[in-house]
């Protein structure tokens, strides 16, 4: 702490100068899209669809009696979207289908 840390002003002219170029930008952040960097946290559409999907994803381990290798690959292709995200859906789905059945007597999660 208390340290002051100096930078040669034409090494970091040279670099902004070489960042803006391969970039394409003369101004810090506008190439990105506007949000609050809390990706669906925040809800709008982004939260919506994520909803539908773990909905899905639920519906899903609720007819197979849980969770099994390659649900989120077999979602993908079945409802069209990147695995990843599948795979983010069916992971919220197993956190309230573990819920549920625990909360039912005599099962197990």
């Amino acid at each position: 702490m208390g340290r002051t840390i100096y930078f040669d002003q034409q090494a970091v002219e040279a670099f902004w100068a070489a960042w803006q170029e391969d970039v394409g930008t003369a101004q810090l952040g506008s190439g990105r899209r506007p949000g609050d960097g809390q990706g669906t946290r925040g809800g709008g559409p982004g939260r919506e669809q994520r909803e539908r999907a773990v909905t899905v994803a639920l519906d899903a381990l609720r007819r197979t009696g849980g969770h099994r290798r390659g649900l989120a690959a077999e979602l993908a292709r079945e409802h069209g979207g990147v695995d990843r995200s599948w795979q983010r859906a069916v992971n919220e789905a197993r956190v309230v289908y573990g819920r549920e059945q625990s909360a039912e007597p005599g099962t197990s999660p």
